[in-house]
């Protein structure tokens, strides 16, 4: 019988070439816009702060919706990583929000941005699937993360974003991983139904 660890491994490094074959700049705008367009028509939305994240290499960029949100009076966030083995915090951000290098030379807002909980979270991914179980950088920052506010009663609508060529027929997961509610790329959003 196969490790999940091993068939994880291997689905990431397949998955992270896949997605780094994503380069042309004018169709990964093209790709922000339209999943932009997509949540704001197709995806109900529960009132309260939106988290998602400073793209990092060929991730898909969100700060288009984010930018969006904090154009229209609502608070964005963008996540702060800690030690491993801890959940993301969230920090709110704007166009003025100073900015820092923080874990993994991932860009996020400093210590003078106030702390948030987002009932929305942006959640990054290397592969997914139609059931709802996305594949990520193996750390467990966002299944920590999903688990804790959900653990808390809030309410919490994870929606996975990426570009279609990003979806497989099956992702390895475990009884630790925690499901997204919708996903949304470049060409559809779906609910996940569970």
């Amino acid at each position: 019988m196969t490790d999940p660890r091993e068939a994880k491994a291997a689905a990431r490094l397949r998955a992270r070439a896949l997605r780094d074959t994503v380069t042309d700049p004018d169709a990964c705008g093209r790709a922000a816009h339209a999943i932009r367009d997509r949540i704001l028509a197709e995806v109900p939305l529960p009132d309260g702060p939106v988290a998602g994240y400073w793209p990092l290499g060929s991730e898909l960029d969100v700060r288009p919706l984010l930018l969006h949100f904090s154009g229209q009076g609502r608070t964005a966030a963008l996540p702060v990583a800690g030690p491993r083995g801890e959940p993301l915090r969230f920090r709110a951000w704007t166009l003025d929000t100073r900015l820092r290098e923080g874990r993994f030379g991932i860009t996020e807002p400093d210590e003078t941005a106030p702390w948030v909980v987002p009932v929305v979270l942006l959640v990054p991914l290397l592969a997914f699937d139609r059931g709802g179980h996305r594949l990520g950088y193996g750390a467990g920052y966002y299944d920590r993360t999903l688990e804790g506010l959900r653990a808390g009663g809030g309410p919490v609508l994870a929606v996975g974003v990426g570009f279609a060529a990003q979806e497989v027929e099956a992702v390895p997961h475990g009884p630790h991983d925690q499901p997204l509610d919708w996903i949304v790329t470049e060409r559809f959003s779906m609910k996940v139904e569970r």
